[in-house]
């Protein structure tokens, strides 16, 4: 029985109603609120502490609340990558126009690049994604989808080149500065480690590298959310070329779906240890070959032990829900943390020329094109084919996955989606090792 005063808050089913019915990552706006009030008086006070407990508490605070707004604001969560992209840029703008006070930054800064939090998202990200994956589906689509995908990569990789030289802006610049992050696989996975990747090998620090690689990363995966209600529209008048959400023509693979598990508590300890070696098995291979990227290695391990069925099912479901635990609560304190430690507006700003869009816009209608093309060939649906093995590979990772395939109807195929950004993004990663050394 409901007490006396609760009136106006909770109704007769005992659900919270009005104000408080409105959750931000599960709680209530009120009590949210409250939580804000409690860190800037806290931050006021000069009282956050500055070891790991005080920057956590600024990314996952202030992480959801702008994550929240922007999947509200209506341009914003349908054109302009919604919440992720919104929580990036206004973290960025607290930071670079002196709204945190310094303190709170460089706290931020060294619990972002020097205690491992993105070592430690990304670990579990790249595991439990490919883990999650079906082994029939990684197999079977290896035929047909990823030969689609990987062409069309390489041809928009050299269209933008091509382009940067004809524009003036060179082709070194334009393939590792826009295409190769466009390709990543989003900014958690893609962008971050590229980033890294490119700061080891130049000598620089990784947030100047990052706030020339998150222009990309944003302007493509825009491009491809509006790109993909397009086709989708185009498609229908064009019935032989529209599969309506099945990739192939001929065949059952669009019958594989991606695995799901539900949580249990003892396993997600176990998840953490098989995250955690994968990562320290890409450190190995790093070790013995430096020019290619830990994280490169990292995938490469799980995507052998997810093809020869190495790992018993239980520790693949323990990665998987890990990474679910790890998804859901902390992307967007990792996008926060992006935003506060690694992207430098006023660099950012700069970067937004006339060339730099002309290459964004080369990107994606040239993967686009290819897609359908080669997909056709390939015996799968032009339309499908273009946003999947296209468009989705040039948005912002599981994000901009969701987006383009929830703007062209056809969530169906997140798993295809999710594959050419995770195999797709595990090669950008490793050839950009070889690529900075050549063009730096």
């Amino acid at each position: 029985m409901l007490q006396e005063g609760t009136k106006g808050v909770m109704g007769t089913t005992g659900k919270e109603t009005g104000i408080w019915g409105i959750k931000i990552s599960g709680v209530s706006l009120p009590l949210y609120l409250v939580m804000l009030a409690i860190l800037v008086v806290t931050i006021a006070l000069g009282k956050l502490p500055t070891t790991m407990m005080g920057p956590i508490a600024v990314l996952v605070l202030l992480g959801n609340l702008f994550h929240f707004i922007g999947n509200k604001l209506p341009i914003v969560k349908t054109y302009l990558g919604g919440g992720s992209v919104f929580c990036i840029f206004a973290s960025a703008a607290l930071a670079t126009f002196g709204i945190l006070p310094s303190y709170v930054v460089d706290a931020t800064e060294g619990f972002i690049n020097n205690m491992g939090f993105l070592d430690f998202y990304i670990a579990a990200l790249i595991t439990g994604s490919i883990l999650g994956m079906s082994r029939d589906l990684l197999i079977k689509a290896s035929i047909r989808f990823i030969p689609v995908a990987l062409i069309s990569m390489v041809v928009a990789f050299f269209a933008v080149g091509l382009v940067g030289m004809l524009i003036g802006n060179g082709f070194a610049d334009s393939v590792l500065y826009v295409s190769l992050p466009a390709m990543a696989g989003g900014v958690g996975a893609g962008a971050v480690p590229l980033s890294t990747i490119y700061a080891n090998f130049l000598g620089v620090d990784s947030a100047d590298i990052i706030s020339r690689l998150i222009p990309a990363t944003a302007m493509t995966n825009v491009m491809a959310i509006i790109g993909a209600a397009l086709i989708a529209r185009a498609g229908e008048s064009a019935p032989k070329l529209n599969g309506h959400g099945k990739l192939m023509e001929k065949g059952n693979l669009d019958n594989t779906k991606p695995k799901a598990v539900k949580p249990e508590i003892s396993q997600l300890g176990v998840g953490l240890m098989v995250s955690a070696v994968f990562f320290l098995l890409g450190q190995v291979g790093n070790y013995f070959f430096p020019q290619i990227h830990a994280y490169a290695f990292m995938i490469i391990f799980v995507v052998i032990c997810k093809v020869t069925n190495i790992l018993p099912q239980y520790y693949e479901d323990s990665a998987v829900m890990f990474n679910n635990l790890i998804v859901k609560n902390l992307t967007a304190a990792v996008l926060a943390g992006i935003g506060i430690a690694l992207l430098n507006l006023n660099v950012l700003a700069s970067a937004l020329t006339w060339q730099f869009v002309v290459l964004c816009i080369t990107s994606v209608v040239t993967i686009s094109v290819v897609a359908g093309f080669v997909g056709r060939l390939f015996g799968l649906y032009p339309v499908e084919s273009t946003i999947t093995a296209g468009l989705c590979n040039n948005s912002m990772g599981g994000t901009g996955n969701v987006a383009v395939l929830s703007a062209s109807n056809r969530m169906e195929l997140i798993a295809f989606a999710q594959m050419g950004n995770r195999l797709g993004g595990a090669l950008v990663l490793i050839l950009s090792g070889f690529l900075i050394q050549l063009f730096s």
